[in-house]
């Protein structure tokens, strides 16, 4: 007689909506536990206003999944994600480009490898096809935060209205068009290869200049959205940052703090940094410059920066419509839907914020609608995890005006004993979680 688990995995097919970073996790997961899935992207039959690529995974935004050294939130979620066998960071490691101590990949070579990696499942069936309607039984909506308008009315039904605000995109422009007379190499306090990001200095009369241009340019139409009131501070475009005051963006992406002039010998007024977009160098990112200016406005302002008084556009910034649901109101910390049993959600739709936030809510709501169908308890990392933490921050009822979050220390408990050192505290906060998620790993045996 066959295995009630066994019988159980062959008789269920799960639906994953979405093939973005937490789809194909979900995907994933689900896969390891010998669980058929049926997992629908709706590329290349329809395309978002972001999306311009077939493969899953797809970036949209910046090449960066932030820092990978354990002392740092972004680092710390990685590694819990490594040791609940995420694919993306196994993918992102296997495409990765020089980007000092962050984890940056090329974005076309990790895309592929991701899509190469799901096809590779025999249970895993992709579906090129737009969904439309919520799932019947088992499934996992990871449609991300640019869900196709029919899904997005159903989703907006069955939870009584969403949040919408903008999401931005920085330009990209190509190495050799960059001036490199004009500009110099290093890493922000010399963190990482020196090679790793090419900086763009601006004396105080240049950055005056480039300044009065920039909160003076004009921007795309938003359509029904207000491109300022909407707009979420991770992904704020640098002409709305501008606005808020003189100074402000040269105290954000334009901060010249960690950096030395070779050419004058000391710190520059402004500086704009642009990190690696491929593996070959041939394209660069203009770090922290999402924007939402008319396409011929960001040619005519951002060539006033010295260094690219040339430079060729690759892509163009761009900003498109990112919405999120109340899951303070709607989701538990398993990511199950609390009104509808058996439907689960993921990704940036449900209020977490950025690549390996979305992936890692994909990877919870994976294990947890598997530990459905095969009768196992909820999977639900501690609070003293970075996963655990942002599980629980998107379900807290306690939290009234709900807004996305990303992986951050603030979140974590503090520790028994006091540490001042800021570094020494942190790296002590990423042991503490990762022992603790280990310990539960072994415990639940739920990578057998």
């Amino acid at each position: 007689m066959k295995n009630p688990q066994e019988r159980k995995r062959k008789m269920n097919k799960v639906k994953v909506i979405g093939g973005g970073f937490a789809g194909v996790e979900a995907a994933w997961q689900l896969a390891n536990r010998g669980i058929s899935v049926e997992l629908y992207e709706m590329k290349p039959v329809k395309f978002s206003p972001a999306h311009t690529g077939e493969g899953l995974a797809e970036l949209v935004c910046s090449n960066s999944f932030k820092a990978m050294r354990l002392g740092c939130a972004a680092g710390m979620l990685k590694a819990e994600m490594e040791l609940m066998g995420s694919l993306c960071v196994e993918c992102a490691k296997a495409t990765a480009v020089p980007a000092g101590g962050a984890l940056a990949v090329d974005r076309d070579k990790f895309s592929t490898l991701v899509t190469e990696k799901i096809l590779s499942r025999p249970e895993i069936t992709l579906i090129r096809e737009e969904v439309t309607e919520i799932p019947e039984g088992v499934a996992v909506i990871a449609a991300g935060p640019l869900a196709s308008e029919a899904l997005s009315e159903k989703i907006k039904e069955l939870c009584g209205g969403n949040l919408s605000f903008f999401d931005a995109a920085a330009p990209i422009v190509t190495a050799e068009s960059i001036d490199l007379e004009r500009a110099f190499m290093q890493s922000r306090y010399d963190r990482g290869d020196p090679d790793d990001y090419i900086n763009c200095p601006m004396n105080k009369e240049e950055y005056e200049a480039f300044y009065e241009a920039l909160i003076n340019a004009e921007s795309a139409p938003t359509h029904e959205f207000d491109k300022r009131k909407g707009v979420y501070e991770g992904c704020m475009p640098i002409e709305v940052m501008a606005s808020r005051g003189h100074d402000t963006i040269r105290f954000g992406p334009m901060k010249p703090s960690g950096l030395l002039d070779p050419r004058t010998g000391h710190r520059p007024w402004a500086n704009l940094q642009l990190r690696k977009e491929n593996t070959a160098g041939t394209m660069y990112n203009l770090v922290g410059f999402q924007t939402n200016l008319k396409f011929p406005e960001q040619k005519r302002v951002f060539s006033m920066i010295p260094a690219l008084k040339n430079a060729e556009f690759v892509r163009y910034g761009v900003m498109h419509r990112n919405t999120f649901i109340d899951s303070p109101r709607h989701l538990g910390s398993d990511f199950g839907f609390k009104e509808k049993e058996g439907l689960y959600f993921a990704g940036q739709i449900t209020g977490v914020e950025g690549y390996m936030e979305s992936a890692a809510s994909g990877i919870l709501a994976g294990i947890n609608a598997a530990n459905k169908i095969l009768g196992k308890e909820e999977f639900l990392p501690s609070e003293l995890t970075m996963t655990g933490a942002l599980a629980r921050y998107i379900s807290d009822g306690s939290v009234k005006n709900f807004q996305p979050m990303g992986a951050s220390f603030g979140l974590l408990p503090p520790l028994g004993e006091k540490i001042r050192d800021k570094k020494l505290r942190y790296e002590a906060l990423a042991e503490r979680g990762l022992q603790n998620l280990k310990s539960m790993i072994e415990k639940e045996n739920c990578y057998d």
